[in-house]
């Protein structure tokens, strides 16, 4: 995450929170497996899941993997992002806008 930290933190007007947070628990295809999905969960709610429960409506959630922003979006119910996304809309001046 440090180098993930590092370009968030050139974006003006942009606080970045790190949420310490080993995995999403979903590993790829891990947790969609019948046999796995309750470790997937169990994992993901170690603290991952209950933080981002507990961000500000409005927070801006980068996670690099595809299988992570899934877990979060089913998980927690939120919408998070790559960070090209973030970057992408910096350059544009929209970062801080709605996401659709």
């Amino acid at each position: 995450m440090g180098a993930v930290e590092t370009a968030l933190k050139l974006v003006p007007g942009l606080t970045v929170e790190t949420i310490g947070s080993s995995c999403c628990g979903m590993a790829g295809a891990f947790g969609y497996q019948a046999e796995t999905y309750d470790v997937s969960m169990a994992m993901a709610e170690l603290s991952l899941l209950p933080a981002l429960r507990k961000a500000e409506a409005d927070a801006i959630i980068v996670a690099a993997g595809t299988s992570c922003r899934q877990q979060i979006g089913d998980g927690a119910g939120r919408r998070a992002v790559h960070l090209a996304r973030v970057l992408e809309r910096s350059i544009s001046g929209q970062v801080n806008q709605d996401w659709p």
